[in-house]
């Protein structure tokens, strides 16, 4: 294994480990922490935990337990990947987990990026930018358990961690990646042991790429991996990407309420597809909504996808959290999307995208999902993956869990081509 990954959600881990197969690596995807040694043809394997979001101590502790499985197995370098939009409050979770794992590992520098220029997440001079907005402008503002309402990182990590963040900004990465290990060195010298670094294109993602190789310990989000695997000496193959052929009905659960996926629902709808809308008050008041779901998902499946949604604006979200509570309208809606799932992959459903971090989560777990080989790409930072038999379904389950703001408006139904 030349690389060992650590995400700090699981359409995360999909989205890093996407990118690495795009660069030509094998790449296995683990739900969790691993309990056997990895496949020996995998050159990266990425632990997807669900640690994002949890109490800053329960999240090191995993990350800890993650890291020292990659280590025993033979990681040469350790990636902890993040959100493109560094999705955190002002007590982590990223800087205690950076620096618990910089303890771990004996690292005395890491650099921080969660760039990714192509799904048009940039960082200039420190700040971190949306498309043509402040990370502060963005909807990001609005998230309902990260608002994030500071677009400087060095100031985000900042208040998140002991040791001194610094920055390494875009003339040095456009100097190229000599350039980028003597401002490294430089920090390190003057007693900063962590630096945010500008990303404004793809190129500096490979820049950086090449000048990390030595690195023990790198924070990104997932562009950062495109420029990894040449330091190993892996180049771009289509073989990397083959999964098995596809089979079953297809189906999509979306639990996301980002403005893409609302885009993605009312796209899907809008062309006459069937679809579902589950509303958790409801739930709350004891209606079955995940037996009238699959009663009504019997007769739809087919050779056409069919939607099921919780996905709402976010005024609607903030009302149902207002009744419900934060953590008790998530836990309710992840519970029934994550039944319906499996009810569906009971069914015969072979083909399942899964919108949103919080619901991949819980529906993989829902799935008995423990591994995933990660497949061809449908839209940057999301691939198709298939389970091997590892899971409820006969002959394993193709399956695509999409980060919320990530995807076209058509991506509930080209998705399903790429399979074809």
């Amino acid at each position: 294994m030349y690389l060992g990954c650590i995400a700090d959600d699981f359409t995360g881990a999909t989205d890093l480990a996407n990118n690495l197969v795009r660069s030509g690596m094998r790449v296995v995807q683990t739900i969790g922490i691993p309990t056997e040694p990895p496949p020996a043809d995998a050159d990266a394997v990425v632990i997807a935990l669900k640690t994002r979001t949890i109490v800053p101590d329960a999240a090191v502790a995993e990350s800890l337990q993650a890291g020292r499985w990659l280590r025993a197995n033979g990681a040469r370098q350790v990636y902890f990947k993040v959100c493109s939009t560094f999705d955190s409050t002002d007590e982590g979770n990223i800087g205690p987990v950076t620096e618990a794992l910089m303890d771990e590992l004996g690292a005395n520098f890491v650099p921080v990026c969660p760039a990714f220029p192509e799904n048009q997440r940039t960082i200039f001079n420190g700040y971190l930018f949306v498309g043509n907005g402040l990370l502060s402008e963005s909807s990001m503002r609005n998230h309902p358990l990260t608002p994030m309402h500071d677009p400087n990182l060095v100031r985000v990590m900042q208040r998140q961690c002991k040791r001194q963040v610094g920055l390494i900004d875009h003339r040095t990465v456009h100097a190229g990646s000599g350039a980028v290990k003597e401002r490294i060195d430089l920090l390190r010298q003057s007693g900063t042991e962590l630096a945010i670094v500008d990303a404004t294109s793809d190129e500096d993602l490979l820049i950086m790429g090449r000048a990390f190789a030595g690195v023990q310990l790198l924070v990104a989000g997932s562009g950062v991996a495109l420029g990894l695997p040449q330091n190993f000496g892996i180049a771009p193959s289509s073989q990397s990407s083959q999964l098995p052929a596809a089979r079953g009905h297809k189906a999509i659960v979306s639990g996301s309420c980002s403005v893409a996926s609302n885009e993605q629902v009312a796209t899907f709808k809008a062309r006459g597809y069937a679809s579902f809308a589950i509303h958790p008050l409801r739930a709350a008041k004891g209606e079955d909504l995940v037996g009238a779901c699959l009663e009504w998902a019997k007769s739809r499946l087919g050779n056409e996808p069919i939607l099921i949604y919780a996905t709402a604006e976010p005024q609607a979200v903030k009302e149902t959290q207002a009744i419900l509570g934060v953590q008790a309208a998530g836990e309710l809606t992840e519970h029934i999307l994550s039944s319906i799932a499996a009810g569906l992959v009971a069914q015969g459903v072979g083909q399942l995208v899964v919108a949103g971090g919080e619901t991949s989560g819980a529906c993989v777990k829902a799935l008995g999902v423990t591994s995933m080989r990660i497949g061809p790409q449908i839209d940057p930072g999301v691939p198709w993956c298939h389970t091997g038999e590892n899971t409820a379904a006969p002959q394993g389950l193709h399956i695509a869990l999409k980060s919320g703001n990530f995807g076209t408006s058509d991506f509930f139904t080209k998705a399903f081509g790429v399979l074809a």
